[in-house]
């Protein structure tokens, strides 16, 4: 299957490219070159979930490394077309065009991670090693959202953002575990759980220092905290994946 993903996957970085000059072009090119994104990153999906299943049942984990990269690819799809649907008929220095920029940066970044975990999966030395270095850099994009001057659509209570703290701490004793021991499966199971656990904590403590009730200063330092968490958090999946 890695042939098919590679295939396809090349098409889609071709897609990246058409988006991004799309951008100074006309409205019908950029619809084109949209949908036909859109397109590739459906088959695409389908190719990785083919091969995910290929993997057996045996090992949900690994599988779940391919979903999740996939799943990125198609996020950073989406963030793409929103900036190209911001930049369209843009001057040249318009802060947009910045973004778009970015935007393209980070969706070449997730392809190649892609490219990256499937070669890896056909490997069993180095899977585990690939998904922590893929769940270091979805941390990473993450942080840089919740680091972003955008305010959350929702907000919620600061009970919430507490309770989703306890999955940091239930991901930062598998992480230890899992450098103590060394042993694929569990490194494996380390990314994917700590992908998820930093991601919520990141959410819940955006929503929350955002909630009607919180003050400036209180927001601030709710901020400060949940990205010195991260980096902290972050500081230990490398020293995990230094040992």
């Amino acid at each position: 299957f890695r042939e098919n993903i590679l295939k396809t996957a090349k098409a889609l970085v071709e897609d990246t490219k058409l988006l991004v000059s799309g951008a100074a072009s006309s409205q019908d090119k950029l619809a084109q070159a949209a949908q036909s994104s859109a397109n590739t990153i459906t088959q695409l999906a389908e190719v990785v979930k083919l091969g995910a299943a290929s993997l057996g049942s045996d090992d949900p984990e690994t599988q779940v490394v391919l979903i999740n990269a996939i799943k990125d690819v198609a996020k950073a799809l989406s963030d793409l077309i929103g900036a190209t649907k911001g930049a369209a008929s843009k001057p040249a220095d318009d802060p947009s065009m910045y973004q778009l920029k970015g935007a393209a940066k980070v969706m070449v970044t997730n392809v190649t991670s892609l490219l990256k975990t499937v070669k890896a999966v056909e490997d069993e030395a180095t899977r585990g090693t690939r998904a922590l270095e893929a769940t270091i850099e979805y941390i990473k994009q993450e942080l840089t959202v919740f680091q972003s001057s955008e305010v959350p659509e929702k907000t919620s209570s600061p009970e919430e953002s507490i309770r989703m703290t306890k999955g940091i701490t239930m991901a930062t004793a598998k992480a230890v575990a899992a450098g103590n021991s060394c042993r694929q499966e569990d490194v494996i199971a380390t990314a994917n759980l700590s992908r998820k656990a930093v991601a919520d904590m990141l959410t819940a403590c955006k929503q929350a220092s955002y909630h009607p009730d919180v003050s400036e200063e209180v927001r601030e330092r709710a901020l400060r905290f949940g990205t010195e968490c991260t980096l902290g958090y972050l500081e230990l999946l490398e020293h995990v994946l230094l040992v």
